[in-house]
């Protein structure tokens, strides 16, 4: 009764959390850039139910029953998401729609919509995608897909956070007094030119070939604790990456789905509920009624 009893409460915890993963998808729907998470939950190993301590019968195998839930963790999806036009010629948004071969056929990989392809062996493949390199205050380099950038007094562009944007060699973007925002233009490729003429800046892309490695930083960042294995590199010509000026991405947090979702893990958590209450009555009628038999 009692093993019921913890299974039923792991999966309110788990279903807590799902609803919390949710909410704060549904909370972030109109953040720039912002990348919807999802839960992953996996239920604990499972115990071998024996029936012992009857000699005519011996040990026999009843059967396997599993002890309960757990979110493992929360993955996000780096899928596009809608770009808003917006008019500024400070906001810039990424189209990554990069592709990666297949080593064992040569042919592209069929990634779903999420972003995500499982090989035959079980290995699991993400989409790369792209995002603008900046610094914080720090001065450690951070990766983000908000473009919602302005120019401070002294020329830098920055996030709207403070953080400077760099161009591909790693240096802050500073536009000079002479160069208003106005007057600033980016091709496609990420390449600055001020009034028509290029200049020798583009701006900092970074390509993350394994995204699954990225961990949230606040402000719509993300860190990298270990660029090799993140996969890092600078973006190449080749690369099915756009920059679009004077639009932002907006989060690609789908709100028909996460609402559908918040109510199912509502559900079940209100589920597991009864079962406890179910679990606690049966403990009270076994300690108060049958103790006097």
């Amino acid at each position: 009764m009692l093993r019921g009893l913890y299974t039923a409460a792991s999966g309110m915890i788990t279903e807590q959390r799902r609803h919390d993963t949710v909410t704060q998808n549904i909370a972030n729907i109109n953040t720039p850039g912002y990348k919807q998470m999802n839960s992953v939950s996996r239920a604990f190993p499972e115990m071998l139910i024996s029936l012992v301590g009857d000699s005519t019968l011996g040990t026999r195998r009843i059967g396997k029953l599993n002890t309960g839930v757990f979110v493992e963790e929360s993955l996000p999806s780096y899928m596009q998401g809608d770009l808003t036009e917006t008019g500024k010629n400070s906001d810039f948004a990424l189209i990554s729609n990069i592709n990666l071969d297949d080593p064992a056929t040569g042919e592209p990989i069929p990634f779903d919509a999420s972003g995500k392809y499982v090989t035959e062996d079980g290995e699991i493949i993400y989409r790369p995608a792209a995002f603008f390199s900046v610094m914080d205050t720090g001065g450690n380099v951070r990766y983000t897909r908000d473009g919602s950038f302005y120019v401070d007094p002294d020329g830098a562009l920055r996030t709207m956070q403070g953080y400077q944007v760099l161009d591909s060699e790693g240096n802050a973007i500073v536009l000079g007094y002479d160069q208003p925002i106005e007057s600033l233009q980016i091709d496609p490729q990420g390449n600055l030119q001020i009034n028509g003429e290029a200049i020798e800046v583009q701006m900092g892309i970074s390509v993350v070939t394994r995204p699954q490695a990225l961990f949230r930083d606040g402000n719509g960042v993300y860190l990298v604790q270990d660029e090799e294995a993140a996969g890092i590199r600078a973006l190449q010509e080749d690369d099915a990456v756009q920059v679009q000026q004077g639009y932002i991405e907006g989060s690609n947090v789908n709100l028909a789905q996460s609402m559908v979702d918040m109510m199912a893990a509502q559900r079940a958590y209100e589920s597991n509920q009864k079962m406890i209450q179910f679990y606690d009555r049966s403990l009270e009628k076994a300690v108060n009624e049958i103790g006097r038999v």
